[in-house]
């Protein structure tokens, strides 16, 4: 009966992808060297800084469980031609279709190396690699000290390297950083929480990643919240976005002074799918979008209507959107389902969103930052200076992105 217990307990394990990484603890030789003491702490404190700010692209986007093409145009999403960044965080949900076999079964890791393959060449201007099955598939999932990389030679500075990347089903959180920046990133660590099925199944929930930048702490939430427009799973998407904040949990490191929580860290975006939706009624939707009156749409927006309630979300800001909702599209068609007359009989994606011959509540798929001060909700540190979106017909969804400026604190040497 034990041997049974035990043999549940590691299937369960396996197959809710919901393990929080202890990184540097168990994985990384840079925390087995670190000892606590004293004189650590003391020298620290006596340690001069200065600032400096780099430029941080954030990107979200919903892929419908579709296989990208080897040549899908990620400079449309990217936009490294006309605003180039520092640092990549992209986040994506659905990269595989959320059904039995990828919920309960073991993670299917080939797309994410597809992905990092068109990403890596979009980055750095090159042709995307040739994916080799099994080639290193599981490395980017495992977390390692940076210190030990050093760049190739004839590795231009500028060009970019994945520093970490991590999947749970569906949703997968990969982050490139320019090459001269390698030196500077430490502390990396994972908490991933399922909050799907039974409430710990990974079909929903969150990837979140910690790292340093110099003595600047970052957290990039990658979720994908409860589906559905009805007004229980309002209220579900509510409960999903409050349980990632109470169990995403970082290890504090052997000096018991890294944050732990997401709201301890100094810089922090949420970024996904989070489902809320546009609450009116179907027809006068559908008008408002004919006409592409945004501003009304938004006044109608779930997810500001529970931050105005502060129901969830107290303290986080979003910038301004100035687009158009990016949910639901017809297949690789500029129209949303619903609101192209001669596609009005035809069923979308079967599921809560889909109805037949009727409208789908759109929404934004959103980017939300926040910074905190002794334990008050105070935006610090980041500016937001780009918030749109791209027309990549993919999916249907639209991808979104912005651009921040980030102060960073750096240690005088």
């Amino acid at each position: 009966m034990q041997g049974l217990k035990l043999k549940e307990s590691k299937i369960m394990r396996k197959i809710l992808s919901i393990d929080s990484f202890k990184g540097e603890n168990q994985n990384s030789s840079e925390a087995r060297k670190e000892t606590p003491s004293l004189n650590q702490a003391s020298a620290y404190s006596r340690r001069r800084f200065y600032h400096q700010t780099k430029k941080i692209f954030v990107g979200s986007w919903n892929i419908g469980g579709i296989t990208p093409p080897k040549n899908l145009d990620m400079e449309d999403w990217l936009d490294t031609e006309n605003n180039s960044a520092d640092i990549y965080v992209l986040g994506f949900q659905e990269i595989v279709p959320l059904n039995a076999a990828n919920v309960l079964g073991p993670q299917n890791r080939k797309v994410c190396t597809k992905w990092n393959s068109l990403i890596g060449a979009a980055l750095n201007n090159r042709t995307p690699t040739k994916v080799v099955e099994g080639d290193k598939i599981a490395e980017s999932q495992k977390i390692y000290p940076l210190k030990e990389h050093i760049c190739a030679e004839g590795e231009h500075q500028q060009d970019f390297q994945s520093i970490i990347s991590r999947q749970m089903v569906g949703m997968f959180i990969t982050i490139w950083a320019r090459c001269d920046l390698y030196q500077t990133i430490r502390h990396l660590s994972v908490s991933s929480v399922g909050c799907g099925i039974m409430g710990y199944f990974g079909n929903k929930g969150s990837v979140s990643i910690r790292f340093y930048l110099h003595e600047t702490s970052f957290c990039f939430v990658c979720s994908h919240l409860a589906s559905g427009g009805k007004e229980s799973d309002r209220r579900q998407r509510n409960f999903n976005a409050i349980d990632i904040l109470s169990r995403t949990i970082f290890p504090s490191g052997p000096l018991q002074d890294r944050p732990q929580k997401i709201i301890d860290h100094d810089r922090i975006v949420w970024l996904g799918d989070l489902n809320y939706r546009i609450y009116m009624p179907s027809s006068t939707t559908q008008s408002l979008i004919k006409k592409r009156d945004w501003e009304t749409l938004l006044k109608y927006d779930q997810l500001k209507l529970e931050l105005m309630e502060g129901n969830v979300f107290q303290g986080w800001h979003e910038g301004a959107i100035e687009f158009p909702p990016t949910y639901k599209y017809r297949p690789n068609s500029k129209d949303y389902v619903g609101c192209d007359e001669h596609h009005t009989s035809k069923r979308g994606r079967q599921g809560d969103d889909s109805k037949p011959a009727t409208f789908q509540m759109p929404l934004y798929d959103l980017l939300a930052s926040m910074g905190y001060s002794n334990n008050k909700m105070v935006l610090q540190g980041m500016r937001q200076i780009q918030y749109n979106r791209s027309e990549s017909r993919l999916s249907d969804h639209r991808p979104v992105r912005a651009m921040f400026t980030a102060d960073i604190k750096v240690a005088v040497n």
